[in-house]
C-alpha cells in the first residue's frame, strides 16, 4: 500500500512523514532462489553490486588536491553520478568537469572534446591542477590521450601564453570503467600523480608520505593527530580533510576553491621523503611502490590501522623509520582503548558478525572483530583483489580456535550472493559494512555498523574516525551500543 499524495503540492510543501511510502513485497512469502544461480560466478549479471567504477576512485583522489578539478573524458552521466555520490556522502558540492561525449565523439573520438573542454576549464577557473580521468567510452573507442594532451597544452600556450599554461599541471589517469573498481581507480591516480610530479632533489628529508586511500576526513585527521603527537612531518597525498569537509566561509575571491588539499609543491617533494605509508594497501600502494622503485623511498603498504594490532603496526613502523619515540599520549590512548575492550568483552564475545566492503576495510574490520572475540560468519569484498582471500585466511587462522562456526569468504562477489548466504545462517548478531547493507541488516533483524565507502544514509559519518586508538575506541562503543539496543531489554542493559 502507498500513501496517496494530493494532486497539487501545497505551498507549505511536504514533510518526510507525508512522503513515506510503505514497501509492498513482490510475493506474499519468501521463495528460495535457485541454488545454482546464487553464486555470482554462475551468473552473467550482477545483482546489487558491491563496488562501483574506476573513475569514481580517481575523482575522489583528485578532489584531495589544492585548487584541482577533475576533467572526465566521457559522457555527462559519468560526471553527474559521481557528483551526486560525493554530495550524498560529504554533503559538499564537488566541482567536476566533463568532456560531454555525444554521438559524434563516439564515432570520431574525443580529441576535440578534451582540447576545447580543458581550454574552457582553465580560462574560467584557473586551477593549479587538472586531472583528466578517462571512462569506458573513451577507452573503448581508443582515444590517443597522450597526443590529445600535447595538442591541449599547445592550444593553451597559444591562447594564454607559455608561462601561464605551464603553471597548470595536467595529469592523465587511465581508468577504463569496465575493469577494476573505484579502489583501483584511486590506486591508478596515486601512481599517475606521483609518476608525473614527484621529484628527488638529493636533499634527504625526515618527512614521511601518507597515502590515505578512500578514507574519510575524520580518518585523515586522526592520522594527522598521531603524526603530530610523534613530532613527524608528513605530506598527505589526496588530502580531502579540508576540501570535502571545508568550513563554510564567505568566498574571498572567485572562482572559489577550498583552502586545503595537497599542493603541487608538496607532491614534488615526495621523492625526498624517508618513507611512504599507504593506509589502504589496495588504494594507493601503486604510488608508494613507484616512489620506492624510482627514488628509493621505502614503502609500507597497509594494513589499515583499525583496532589494536593494526594500529600498533602503524605506530611502530612510524617510530622505526623516523627514529621518534612513541609518546606517552599515544600509549595512554592505547591503554584506554584496551580498557574499553575489557569493559565490553561480555557483550562482544562470541557474537557472530558479517563483514563486507572494499578489501582493506573488510580486512581491517575482520581483524578488529576477532580482537573483540567475535566470529566473522562471512567476509565479502565486491572489489576484485588478488590477495584478499589469502589475507583474510591469515587473520582467521590466528583466531580460528575461538570461532563458533567456520567463516565464509567472498572475493569479488555481489551483495545478492552475500545476503543469500546470511539468510541461511543459524544465527547472526551484527552486520559491518557500508550503507548498502541496510536492507540486509533489516531482513536479518540485526544492527548495521556503518564503515567504509559509501555511507550516505547517515549524517556526520564522514567526520568520524575509525582508525587509530581513539577511532577504534569510538567504533567499539558504537558496536556495543548497537548490540545492547537490539539484544537486551531496556531495563537489563547494565545488569
Amino acid at each position: 500500500m502507498t500513501c496517496p499524495l494530493p494532486e497539487r503540492i501545497p505551498i507549505e510543501g511536504f514533510t518526510y512523514r507525508d512522503m513515506k511510502i510503505d514497501k509492498v513485497p513482490a510475493t506474499p512469502e519468501f521463495k528460495p532462489r535457485d541454488p545454482s544461480l546464487v553464486p555470482a560466478k554462475n551468473r552473467s549479471v550482477v545483482i546489487n553490486p558491491g563496488a562501483t567504477c574506476m573513475p569514481l576512485g580517481a575523482m575522489w583522489a583528485i578532489m584531495g588536491l589544492h585548487r584541482a578539478i577533475p576533467f572526465v573524458q566521457g559522457a555527462q552521466g559519468c560526471t553527474t553520478y559521481v557528483r551526486y555520490t560525493f554530495a550524498r556522502i560529504f554533503k559538499e558540492p564537488g566541482s567536476i568537469a566533463t568532456a560531454s561525449f555525444h554521438e559524434d565523439a563516439a564515432v570520431f573520438g574525443g580529441r576535440k572534446n578534451v582540447i576545447h573542454g580543458v581550454r574552457n576549464l582553465v580560462v574560467r577557473y584557473w586551477p593549479d591542477v587538472v586531472g583528466i580521468v578517462t571512462t569506458c567510452s573513451s577507452e573503448i573507442i581508443g582515444d590517443d590521450m597522450n597526443s590529445f594532451l600535447k595538442a591541449t597544452k599547445k592550444k593553451l600556450a597559444e591562447e594564454i601564453g607559455e608561462e601561464r599554461a605551464a603553471a597548470v599541471e595536467i595529469v592523465l589517469v587511465n581508468t577504463p570503467s569496465f575493469a577494476g573498481s573505484q579502489v583501483e581507480g584511486y590506486n591508478r591516480a596515486a601512481r599517475s600523480f606521483v609518476g608525473s610530479l614527484a621529484e628527488k632533489t638529493g636533499d634527504a628529508s625526515d618527512k614521511v608520505n601518507i597515502i590515505p586511500g578512500m578514507t574519510y576526513p575524520g580518518d585523515i585527521r586522526e592520522i594527522k593527530h598521531i603524526l603530530k603527537e610523534m613530532g613527524i612531518e608528513a605530506t598527505v597525498l589526496f588530502d580531502i580533510s579540508e576540501t570535502l569537509d571545508a568550513p563554510l566561509h564567505p568566498p574571498k575571491s572567485l572562482p572559489y576553491y577550498p583552502e586545503g588539499g595537497t599542493t603541487v609543491e608538496e607532491i614534488r617533494g615526495m621523492g625526498d621523503a624517508a618513507a611512504t605509508f599507504t593506509i589502504q594497501k589496495e588504494a594507493g600502494s601503486a604510488g608508494a611502490v613507484l616512489l620506492e622503485k624510482k627514488f628509493g623511498v621505502k614503502a609500507f603498504n597497509g594494513p589499515m590501522p583499525v583496532g589494536v594490532a593494526n594500529t600498533d603496526m602503524f605506530v611502530t613502523a612510524l617510530a622505526g623509520i623516523t627514529g621518534r619515540e612513541i609518546p606517552k599520549t599515544l600509549i595512554d590512548e592505547r591503554g584506554r582503548f584496551v580498557d574499553a575492550m575489557a569493559d565490553t568483552l561480555h557483550y562482544t564475545m562470541m557474537c557472530r558478525a558479517a563483514i563486507f566492503g572494499d578489501p582493506d576495510i573488510a580486512l581491517a574490520m575482520t581483524r578488529f572483530a576477532c580482537e573483540l572475540g567475535m566470529t566473522p560468519v562471512a567476509v565479502m569484498t565486491g572489489s576484485p583483489s588478488v590477495t584478499f582471500e589469502e589475507d583474510v585466511e591469515a587473520i582467521l587462522e590466528e583466531y580460528r580456535h575461538l570461532f563458533t562456526v567456520e567463516p565464509k569468504i567472498f572475493n569479488k562477489g555481489d551483495i545478492f550472493e552475500f545476503e543469500e548466504y546470511l539468510r541461511g545462517c543459524n544465527r547472526l548478531d551484527l552486520v559491518i559494512g557500508h550503507s548498502k547493507g541496510a536492507d540486509i541488516a533489516a531482513e536479518c533483524g540485526v544492527p548495521l555498523i556503518r564503515v567504509g565507502f559509501p555511507v550516505y544514509d547517515r549524517f556526520g559519518y564522514q567526520k568520524k574516525a575509525i582508525v587509530g586508538y581513539r577511532g577504534g575506541e569510538l567504533l567499539l562503543y558504537e558496536i556495543v551500543n548497537a548490540l545492547m539496543s537490539h539484544q537486551y531489554p531496556i531495563d537489563r542493559v547494565q545488569q
